[in-house]
């Protein structure tokens, strides 16, 4: 790979303001596609989702999907735009290796919704409004995979494999006005609106919006202009960016590039950039088109889009509480201050404590479990928390298990750990492994009066007024019952055994 000069970004940022553009791509969650009746399930053989339509073959025609059309609605009202009472199809047309009609339909300058705002969080607590130009509909191309080479990409490959099942699934693509004014908070403003959006767009339940799955990803656009000079500089376009802390990054790193560049006397090209996620430097593509160049020109296969006013108020009336709101709400709810809900935020755990405080569990211990344990294994094992094999149903259990004096913290613990480890649901663990706390108030004396005896020293200690000593025949006899014990009632049981009050 070509070594890259950059500047340091404080200096870039002494010299330069950022200007960035994000393009966010959402893969709907259709059962079919746009224009099609194929179906948009994964992991199917290659070629397998196709016919005449989505293959372009002659004399096929399109026909719009509804719930497409609905979704886009949806969004753009989301993302408080206005919504277009007629709007139509057109024609993109470039070279697509993997969009067997060489053309993709999309919309140019006639969106569905347009004029819009997202309102996103710093980690500090400031509110950024981010300006929406738009957000319109088209389709998605194929899958390209290049073989024989190193890199996976096409130079160097000995040859191409095409897999039309993915051309033709409903996107949306979301672009915002040129953002000005973040400074150094650039990359950060970034990560933010992509997080904020991919919320909405989960909470309005268009789709998953997984980036390590294709479902949403960003293109960062990137300029760079002298202190006091209104005029944009020439943007580069890094593509397909797919998870929060690369947008971030490609945002950073760009910053860095330009700058060296223009301080160097040179010239940006206006191209498309490959991201890299092992080292988060980005290597240039191909040379940028202006829109002109497209050959944009109206759908004629499809007639225009005219959704009924009464249709978008019923659809406004639908939206469920945006997740910024919601997010406001359970704060107070919870009681937690701002750092602790951005950490909440950061690890995607909202709505796994919100679905395991409605399956039972107090919002604390909620909190405390998925944060805590479940948050740990996560982080070792390489996983999201909504990828372990834990339902929040079974963290409710575990936490009334400890409410109800049947366990305690470290066996809690243990039972989350066998959950975890396919053992079966929270109570079964505890049956196989024999968890539950030892309240047998014979079997624990026997355990005190042990400990005691072994510990005379420490016994006499108490008796003499140094009741704080007692921790350590607590712990003896914890060790002894395999922590099966309630601490709590086993220092109650040793202080009364001394005849010494608490």
């Amino acid at each position: 790979m070509t070594v890259i000069d950059l500047e340091s970004y404080e200096d870039a940022l002494a010299t330069y303001d950022p200007v960035m553009g994000l393009e966010v791509h959402v893969e709907l969650g259709t059962k079919t596609k746009m224009f099609c009746g194929c179906s948009t399930e994964l992991k199917q053989d290659a070629n397998s989702q196709t016919c005449p339509v989505c293959l372009g073959l002659p004399g096929a025609l399109p026909v719009v999907n509804e719930i497409g059309v609905e979704s886009a609605i949806k969004i753009g009202l989301a993302l408080n735009c206005e919504i277009a009472e007629w709007c139509r199809f057109a024609r993109k047309n470039y070279f697509y290796p993997d969009m067997p009609k060489n053309f993709q339909t999309s919309q140019y300058d006639e969106p569905i919704a347009f004029d819009g705002y997202l309102d996103v969080q710093l980690e500090d607590g400031e509110i950024f409004r981010v300006q929406i130009e738009r957000a319109h509909m088209e389709e998605d191309t194929g899958k390209s995979t290049h073989v024989g080479g190193a890199t996976g990409r096409i130079h160097g490959a000995s040859h191409s494999l095409l897999d039309y099942n993915r051309a033709g699934i409903p996107l949306i693509e979301i672009v915002t006005k040129p953002i000005e004014g973040a400074g150094a908070r650039a990359p950060e403003v970034a990560k933010a609106y992509v997080a904020e959006l991919r919320e909405l767009i989960k909470a309005l339940g268009v789709s998953e919006a997984r980036m390590e799955m294709g479902q949403m990803r960003c293109d960062v656009n990137l300029s760079l202009r002298p202190h006091g000079r209104e005029k944009f500089g020439t943007r580069s376009e890094t593509k397909n960016v797919n998870s929060l802390r690369s947008v971030e990054r490609a945002a950073r790193f760009e910053i860095q590039r330009h700058a060296a560049v223009l301080n160097s006397g040179g010239t940006i090209v206006q191209e498309t950039r490959h991201f890299h996620e092992e080292d988060g430097s980005t290597t240039a593509g191909r040379i940028k088109d202006n829109a002109e160049d497209y050959r944009y020109f109206p759908e004629p296969d499809l007639v225009p889009v005219a959704p009924s006013r009464d249709w978008v108020e019923e659809l406004r009336k639908e939206l469920p509480e945006l997740p910024r709101l919601r997010r406001k709400r359970l704060k107070e709810e919870w009681g937690v201050n701002e750092h602790d809900m951005q950490s909440i935020l950061n690890a995607g755990a909202v709505d796994l404590i919100v679905a395991t405080t409605d399956a039972g569990a107090p919002s604390d211990q909620a909190r405390k479990w998925w944060m805590g344990e479940l948050a740990r294994n996560a982080n070792e094992t390489g996983r999201s928390l909504d990828e372990l094999p834990v339902t929040p149903a079974q963290v409710a259990r575990v936490a009334q298990l400890v409410a109800s004096g049947d366990l305690n913290d470290k066996l809690a613990r243990q039972v989350l750990e066998g959950v975890l480890a396919g053992e079966g649901d929270p109570d079964t663990v505890v049956e196989k492994r024999g968890l539950k706390v030892v309240s047998d108030e014979s079997a624990l004396g026997t355990a005190v009066d042990e400990a005691i005896a072994a510990n005379a020293a420490i016994a006499d200690k108490i008796r003499g007024g140094k009741v704080a000593a007692a921790g350590a025949l607590v712990g003896a006899v914890m060790k002894a019952t395999r922590g099966q014990a309630d601490a709590a009632r086993v220092r109650e049981l040793i202080l009364e055994k001394l005849g010494v009050e608490g």
